[in-house]
């Protein structure tokens, strides 16, 4: 839910790559899916043949030796072979030659009865002799008669393993505590059995292995030690794990085999066949190879659509975007049309009739402005000039008839700077400390009026900036007017600036005691509907208010609260810059 909402405001770009690859990821995950499957299916019929055919071989096997297994004590009971290996020397030669020849018969005839049987033979001590199928004068390999003893395989097991030969034994008598007086051995062919085993894997190219954990032996079709040995931990944990048939995927060095693997009660041991999951596969190897080609061939149809995408869509969408951004800039600049006449080239077109129309439109309507905004502030300003003059001339005459010149003089020199700064109507912005420096007449002239009844106090600096003409001095003005008109002394007026990165404010706050919270609210209210009465009367507080907003737009402009001081706090906010 959350990758939809973020693919919501994307470009138009992402969503329709994002559109493309939710078509086309889907067909190729199905495309492996119907590879992997169709491989996983092959795999498993063909693996479950190849554990029939093991199991099949493996039966034949165990049949063959287990037919030689029972056949053995007829020839330990052979009475030739007993009287020869009890009288020895005693008989005479020619005798004694005539039974062994009867015994070789025999032992030919049991060589000849299974296809495994490389050799029968027949060990007499007492003689010295080993009697085989073939050969009559032989001595007896003392090492090879001690292995081959009974005693040298487990309880369970009729095969004995020796120097990578293959022994089937039986000793006459059958106890193991005396000495035997004749063994009858037979040898395995381990040619033969590599043969038979071969026959499971030969088709597909594997390997075959007959291996006996407890004993450490095994027999391989062909010669690969890493093989053998990874076969070997393989069947180690099949082993402990109690699995005696089955099929599981191995890994020896760069090659993956299926191994097939079957557990012989008989010979305590496990056939498995390994086999190349390549030649097994076949074909399926052959479809994922062409898959993760198409997949190549997938990854280059996607960069060549997203190649053609960027130029053909999203780059001049673009362009008419960062358009779209300049205009909302104020920067009305046509586009270059590169384009035929498809979509994108009406559409810059379109803008750029739209760009010229729209500058036209500003530019009748700005004018058409600017002119309303100055009349509407010089007609504003005209109110404030001559609110003064009648109080001015009045305190004079009252100094001149007190016959204090000093007094009247300077103050004569106040009324005609105050009234110098008032008619000086080329400027329609002055900087802000020249701002000050009149308000600074106009309350030297208020000093002369109230005398020591109004303490007023200047703190800070005037920062460098351009302001409306008379922002600070009416508001000053109100606070005499309607403050401490009626103040018999004590009267106090504060007046300091603040600045920040954005704007400037003026303070003017006084101790006046007369105001309430309803005459604040009502003031506020005022000045708050100013901007939409614009045919009423004003002067003072709205007067500057409605100005100010003129110049620097509506968040800017007076702020009225109620001052620390006791009575009202005015806030003159202009901007900065």
């Amino acid at each position: 839910m959350r990758i939809m909402m973020r693919l919501k405001d994307s470009s138009i770009s992402k969503k329709i790559m994002a559109a493309f690859m939710a078509a086309l990821l889907p067909l190729m995950a199905i495309t492996w899916l119907i590879n992997d499957k169709g491989a996983d299916s092959i795999k498993t019929e063909r693996s479950q043949a190849i554990l029939n055919t093991a199991r099949y071989y493996l039966d034949s096997l165990n049949k063959e030796a287990d037919q030689i297994i029972r056949y053995l004590p007829n020839y330990v009971t052979d009475s030739d072979l007993m009287e020869i290996a009890a009288m020895g020397d005693e008989m005479s030669y020619y005798e004694r030659a005539q039974k062994i020849i009867d015994i070789q018969k025999r032992l030919n005839l049991m060589k000849d009865s299974s296809p495994v049987i490389k050799e029968a033979k027949a060990y007499v001590p007492l003689l010295d002799r080993t009697l085989l199928s073939g050969n009559y004068e032989t001595s007896i390999d003392r090492q090879e008669y001690e292995a081959i003893q009974p005693s040298n395989r487990g309880y369970n097991e009729p095969f004995i393993y020796w120097q990578d030969r293959i022994f089937l034994s039986m000793q006459y008598p059958a106890s193991s505590l005396q000495e035997p007086i004749f063994v009858i051995g037979v040898e395995l062919s381990p040619h033969k059995i590599k043969e038979s085993m071969s026959q499971v894997s030969n088709s597909f190219g594997g390997s075959n292995m007959l291996i006996n954990i407890d004993r450490g032996w095994h027999i391989q079709s062909q010669e690969d030690p890493d093989l053998v040995k990874t076969v070997t931990n393989f069947i180690m944990e099949k082993k402990e794990a109690g699995e005696k048939e089955g099929y599981d995927t191995i890994r020896s060095g760069d090659e993956r085999y299926l191994a097939v693997y079957n557990y012989s009660e008989l010979w305590n041991s496990y056939s498995v066949s390994c086999i190349p999951e390549e030649s097994l596969l076949g074909p399926i190897q052959k479809y994922r190879v062409w898959f993760w080609w198409a997949c190549v061939l997938a990854i280059f149809v996607v960069i060549f659509f997203s190649y053609f995408l960027f130029r053909l869509i999203y780059r001049p969408l673009l362009k008419l975007v960062s358009s779209f951004r300049r205009v909302q800039q104020n920067r009305f600049e046509p586009i270059t049309i590169d384009r035929g006449q498809d979509e994108f080239g009406y559409l810059y077109l379109a803008f750029n009739n739209t760009i010229r129309y729209l500058k036209t439109l500003i530019e009748e309507n700005y004018e058409q402005q600017i002119r309303n905004q100055r009349s509407e502030l010089k007609r504003l300003q005209s109110q404030i000039n001559p609110h003064f003059l009648y109080n001015c001339f009045f305190v004079l005459c009252r100094l001149i008839k007190s016959e204090n010149k000093d007094k009247a003089y300077q103050f004569c020199l106040y009324i005609g700077e105050y009234f110098h700064f008032i008619t000086r109507n080329d400027e329609d912005e002055i900087p802000l400390s020249l701002e000050v420096k009149h308000s600074r007449t106009y309350v030297d002239m208020q000093t002369v009026c109230y005398g020591d009844r109004i303490h007023v106090t200047f703190i800070g600096e005037a920062p460098e900036i351009k302001v409306p003409r008379l922002v600070l001095q009416p508001i000053i003005e109100n606070a005499y007017k309607h403050v401490f008109g009626n103040m018999l002394t004590n009267g106090k007026l504060l007046i300091y600036c603040e600045q920040n990165d954005e704007e400037v404010v003026f303070y003017v706050e006084d101790n006046g005691q007369g105001i309430t919270d309803e005459v604040i609210d009502n003031l506020n209210m005022r000045l708050k509907r100013s901007a939409d009465d614009r045919m009423e009367e004003t002067t003072g507080l709205v007067n500057v208010h409605r100005r100010i907003q003129l110049r620097y737009g509506a968040h800017y402009g007076i702020t009225i609260e109620r001052s620390a001081l006791g009575g009202l706090k005015v806030g003159i906010h202009m901007n900065s810059n």
